[in-house]
């Protein structure tokens, strides 16, 4: 798996490149209508088929990468261990490890190590994010009860 540490902040000249790559892209991706359209490499002349998925992803990948973004691609069934999870979610392994034996993110072992699927992870992400939000609109809607807020 690619590591986390070796993804690296666009140049300035590979954000110029995928803004102007992304904007042809998209234009080019609305008029397409077969789901493996074929594409050629200028420089090689070499043409390839290409799934249009593939091709919206790349569109995703050049807007974030256009934005000076780093910008990686985790499939979706891959296991992760839990230093990765921990850099995921911003926190500390053994925060992860707790997690884990809590049964707050599912997990399975590979002898003595833990492995956890990144769909998991992302689902508790999200969990959180939301639930971070209800409080803060719960502390603001108690706060302008008390007329803490000007009107």
């Amino acid at each position: 798996m690619y590591s986390l540490e070796n993804i690296s902040k666009p140049s300035k000249e590979e954000q110029k490149a995928a803004m102007l790559s992304y904007d042809a892209l998209v234009s080019t991706i609305n008029e397409i209508k077969d789901e493996n359209p074929e594409i050629e490499i200028e420089e090689t002349q070499e043409r390839i088929r290409i799934p249009l998925n593939a091709l919206k992803l790349l569109a995703k990948i050049l807007k974030e990468t256009s934005k000076g973004k780093p910008v990686s691609i985790v499939p979706i069934a891959t296991e992760v261990t839990t230093q990765a999870a921990a850099e995921i979610l911003g926190c500390s392994r053994p925060h992860i490890v707790k997690l884990l034996e809590t049964g707050k993110i599912k997990f399975t072992k590979v002898g003595k190590h833990r492995r956890i699927r990144y769909e998991d992870i992302i689902s508790y992400r999200n969990e959180m994010k939301a639930e971070q939000e209800r409080l803060i609109n719960e502390i603001m809607d108690t706060d302008e009860k008390a007329g803490l807020y000007d009107s």
